[in-house]
């Protein structure tokens, strides 16, 4: 990481505690420490998080903060059950923006915005428990994550992401539920740009581009394309993207510079079967900043959001088999799995489970990247 970035330590400490002085044993930042550490060594629980911990005993403790002793189960329960999760992710925002605008440098960066639930803790009665987050395309480190509450959806939340989020210069891709006029407008007044699917949601502006391309030969002078292949787990995927700007001026969506038609066709190698979708989409960005070939590329790493994090924090973290329900402990639990992937992710790492692995062996490692230093084996 560059010398730019401050540690995520620093970040930590300015967390707010909401427990009382009286009877305060551990310090709130030794306990997030020590939680991130433990969650990058592939510990997956609150409990385990005690007992990983324990097994080092005063070398580690000292290094984290702790002044003789580490927490027990029972007091990470209390102090992630009263957790301001709001204010710890208005902290973890900034340090993963820092991370992301030093890896972007000049070059514009895209970001991914969806959800996910927590499937073991919503079983479990647990509110709030679905989350909408940005993911970065290129890193897939998570910049920002809101709770989306039981009697909204996330068209109810995303502004609130996105106040959280640099938009200056950032490109955001996101699915049909999103594709709404405010979000297109406070995306481009704070010098973004959106890539959007569009369905029937918005049916104004899906029958208009439909039309655009239901009549290609009329409007080929306003009209591009870029294909792509990609072969492998037995199947042959071709994608063809066409993008015009024949709307522009005639829709009042606002920002739009492009409409596309994305045409997916999949082959099964071994039967020879054949499946084949269309999706249509609007953008912000001008031909001169993304061509077919550039729109072609950002809808397919949208799913950076699904495979680099929430596929990792089912996968490796074990996230919906989680079944916490008590204040937001599956909210803060959440955030620490992002942590632990971003982390690992800012500094080169592809395959999260093999690094949990060794930094289980080597805990000062897990330590190092939180900007902890010590001398434990």
């Amino acid at each position: 990481m560059a010398a730019q970035v401050k540690p995520l330590i620093e970040y930590l400490a300015q967390v707010p505690d909401s427990r009382s002085k009286h009877g305060r044993r551990y310090s709130l930042v030794a306990i997030l420490a020590l939680a991130c550490a433990a969650t990058m060594c592939g510990y997956r629980s609150y409990s385990a998080i005690a007992e990983w911990g324990r097994n080092y005993g005063l070398s580690l403790a000292k290094a984290l903060g702790f002044k003789d002793c580490l927490p027990c189960a029972s007091t990470l329960h209390y102090v992630f059950r009263r957790l301001q999760w709001e204010k710890l992710e208005q902290q973890l925002a900034p340090w993963a923006e820092s991370v992301v605008g030093d890896a972007a440098g000049e070059t514009s960066e895209a970001e991914a915005i969806d959800g996910k639930t927590l499937r073991g803790s919503r079983k479990q009665g647990a509110t709030a428990a679905h989350l909408l987050s940005c993911v970065s395309h290129k890193l897939g480190i998570t910049l920002g994550q809101v709770a989306v509450d039981d009697k909204t959806n996330e068209i109810g939340v995303v502004l609130e992401l996105l106040a959280m989020l640099v938009l200056e210069g950032r490109v955001f891709t996101m699915d049909a539920m999103l594709t709404q006029r405010e979000v297109a407008q406070t995306i481009v007044a704070g010098d973004g740009d959106y890539l959007m699917t569009v369905k029937s949601n918005q049916p104004q502006l899906q029958d208009d581009i439909k039309t655009v391309f239901s009549e290609p030969k009329l409007l080929s002078d306003t009209m591009s394309s870029a294909e792509s292949r990609d072969i492998g787990h037995g199947r042959i995927e071709d994608r063809h993207l066409t993008a015009s700007t024949a709307l522009v001026g005639y829709s009042d969506w606002p920002g739009l510079q492009q409409v596309f038609r994305l045409e997916r066709t999949t082959t099964m190698k071994r039967s020879g079967r054949k499946r084949q979708e269309v999706a249509y989409g609007v953008t912000s960005l001008t031909p001169q900043k993304a061509g077919p070939d550039k729109l072609l590329s950002l809808s397919r790493q949208h799913w950076t959001v699904e495979n680099g994090s929430f596929w990792v924090r089912d996968v490796t973290f074990d996230e919906d088999r989680s079944q916490v329900r008590c204040g937001q402990i599956g909210q803060v639990m959440a955030s620490l799995r992002n942590v632990a992937i971003s982390l690992m992710r800012s500094h080169g790492e592809c395959n999260i489970a093999a690094a949990c692995r060794r930094f289980a062996a080597q805990p000062a490692a897990a330590l190092a990247l939180l900007g902890i230093s010590t001398n434990i084996e």
